[in-house]
């Protein structure tokens, strides 16, 4: 159920993008423009914002302190972008601000990519090898992953929720356009609570399977 929940979700985000993306903003403001105004609004600088190839890649970089906007929403002036590009915006201003769970989930990023390239085969190696101190290994590692997911829900509704405040506040988009905006980031939204579902039904079923093989 936690699959099907997560595709259904990747699908509302394909879907109420490209419905607002058809629709431009009145006041004509692309992507990368909102993206520059919302950080300017929170009195955020030296933030770099670049084109990036692609579509839904937009991401921003800490590293390099850039927000990259992909083909979609760098150039162009519709709801859907101006709506992405703030949420962006708002990852950014949640490093200048020094908001906690962003610098704990980028001090998870390392650990996160590590267990997701052992979790599942360590667990299995050791469930075939009858070991369980392996399969134990494995259940740790990937409650790491569960736990990354979990601390990602509350950055992503704070990113778009900085963002929405603004769009709101400053008059940058009137009522129906912040509606549309405010659809494409609850779409978005909706595909990491999926996929900490999805993260913590996966976490239990390990834990069973390990219950299940102690009692045999």
């Amino acid at each position: 159920p936690c699959a099907i929940l997560s595709l259904i979700c990747q699908i509302a985000v394909k879907s109420t993008f490209s419905k607002y993306s058809a629709v431009r903003n009145s006041r004509n403001m692309t992507g990368a423009q909102a993206a520059d105004f919302v950080l300017r609004q929170n009195g955020v600088t030296g933030v770099r914002i670049e084109h990036v190839s692609g579509s839904l890649t937009d991401h921003f970089d800490p590293r390099s302190n850039t927000i990259r906007l992909s083909d979609t929403v760098y150039n162009s002036a519709s709801v859907a972008a101006v709506g992405v590009a703030a949420h962006e915006a708002g990852h950014a201003i949640q490093y200048a601000k020094g908001y906690a769970p962003i610098k704990l989930r980028a001090g998870l990023v390392s650990i996160t990519n590590f267990s997701s390239m052992l979790a599942i085969p360590l667990f299995f190696i050791g469930l075939l090898m009858a070991s369980e101190p392996l399969m134990l290994a494995g259940i740790i590692l990937y409650a790491a992953i569960s736990f990354f997911q979990l601390v990602t829900l509350p950055v992503e509704f704070n990113a778009s929720s900085r963002a929405l405040a603004v769009l709101s506040s400053s008059g940058m988009l009137n009522p129906d356009e912040l509606k549309g905006a405010k659809q494409v980031l609850t779409a978005a939204a909706l595909t990491y609570v999926a996929a900490t579902a999805l993260a913590l039904a996966q976490l239990l079923r390990l834990i069973h399977i390990f219950g299940r093989r102690r009692r045999d």
